[in-house]
């Protein structure tokens, strides 16, 4: 299987999905704990993905997304952003929004 195949099977298979650097429980750095604690205040139901357990899909996402940095939320497949953005929508309201329309 490519790393572009298993990246598209990640999103295939989780609505809400963030690429991060640890895990929720322990997050590897400021901007994942950051996006940890934004979806965890929208008390959105999603799954991480540790970049650090597979080299390749680190690097191979930065190819696919064409975004060089971590954390990545997606949202039914499609790319949200990093933390910065994740918060700016948080603050707009409009993250809960997208979560809720997914049912996460």
């Amino acid at each position: 299987m490519s790393v572009t195949q298993k990246i598209e099977n990640l999103l295939s298979t989780n609505r809400v999905l963030l690429f991060m650097k640890g895990t929720p429980d322990f997050p590897q750095c400021g901007f994942s704990g950051q996006a940890v604690q934004i979806l965890d205040a929208c008390r959105a139901n999603y799954k991480h993905f540790n970049i650090f357990e597979d080299e390749e899909v680190r690097e191979g996402l930065k190819t696919y997304s064409n975004w060089p940095t971590y954390p990545q939320l997606y949202i039914r497949g499609e790319l949200i952003g990093g933390s910065d953005i994740m918060k700016d929508l948080y603050n707009k309201g409009e993250l809960a929004k997208m979560l809720a329309a997914v049912g996460a």
